[in-house]
């Protein structure tokens, strides 16, 4: 039984977005496509639909297509968004998978609307001065990523109790991302860590866009690094929250993004002329045993249900 089926979609038009949202997730999202790996069949499908939502808006913003202006395209999407909580059909795969995950675990609508105004946000030049200002941003590109997948995980417990963890889950991700893209986000423009954060170590902004060796900036990073670990450990501690089934997909996805700060740190924090990226060997390391738990389990699922 395939993921669809699974999940009970059968609709032809809603299978092939779905089926779409999967490709856009296996295409650009290689850590977090393996991590779903790891989540009961049935809940697939939904993280395929959320995490193609978020990259559609994110590409919308950082690599518009040629003529295009992201401002208006981000207003299309929210028209969109406003047909999927109006109860209609959205003319986008994407949104169409959306809407029925949208009315399947019944998210927020808030949610989305938070999400949307962070990625208008990166429309202007960026540059935050302490984490306080940057957390409003941090918020919608975020937090509401944790939020919306934790109803896709579902909890053994109140779900206000996991909510803390779902969020740091979000945080210690985009931390991560801030910090393995710094070159890149110079040239869009933008600096995401506090600019009075830097100064403490005496590092500017025109210091980074020099992009070369400085202690100063390793100073930092690695203050960064070690300040995000703490976060991810305020993410582990909502692990135990989430159904057991849940567990794998999400102890992988954490373990592996925080292997992009150890790759940081083995680059002795040189992160203006590259970017760290996990080995694959790395990767399957990490997801090879509870991924072969998983298929084993649904072999005996499947088993079961062939002699009933």
């Amino acid at each position: 039984m395939n993921e669809l089926d699974a999940a009970g979609i059968t609709e032809p038009a809603l299978r092939a977005a779905y089926t779409e949202c999967r490709r856009i997730n296996a295409h650009y999202g290689r850590t977090f496509f393996l991590a779903t790996r790891l989540l009961p069949s049935r809940a697939r499908p939904a993280a395929h639909a959320l995490y193609g939502f978020a990259r559609m808006a994110d590409e919308l913003v950082d690599n518009p297509a040629p003529g295009t202006d992201p401002a208006a395209s981000l207003d299309r999407v929210g028209e969109r968004v406003d047909v999927v909580f109006a109860g209609g059909t959205p003319d986008d795969p994407v949104l169409l998978a959306l809407s029925d995950t949208v009315r399947r675990y019944g998210l927020s609508r808030e949610l989305f609307d938070a999400f949307l105004k962070s990625m208008r946000m990166d429309l202007s030049p960026v540059e935050y001065r302490t984490f306080a200002e940057l957390g409003e941003y941090m918020y919608g590109s975020a937090a509401v990523i944790g939020l919306q997948m934790l109803p896709v995980f579902g909890t053994v417990g109140a779900v206000a109790d996991a909510v803390p963890g779902a969020i740091a889950l979000g945080e210690a991700f985009q931390l991560t991302n801030f910090l393995r893209d710094v070159g890149e986000d110079l040239d869009r423009g933008r600096l995401y860590l506090p600019s009075s954060e830097l100064a403490a170590f005496g590092v500017s902004r025109s210091l980074l866009e020099e992009r070369r060796p400085d202690p100063r900036i390793r100073a930092a990073m690695a203050y960064f690094v070690a300040r995000t670990r703490a976060v991810y450990r305020r993410a582990e501690a909502g692990v135990a929250l989430l159904r057991p089934e849940s567990r794998p997909c999400a102890r992988t996805a954490l373990t592996l993004y925080e292997g992009i700060l150890d790759e940081i740190v083995a680059a002795d924090y040189d992160i203006l002329t590259r970017r760290a990226v996990v080995p694959k060997r790395r990767r399957l390391v990490v997801a090879l045993p509870p991924l072969a738990t998983v298929w084993a389990r649904e072999t005996l699922d499947r088993g079961r249900r062939l002699r009933s």
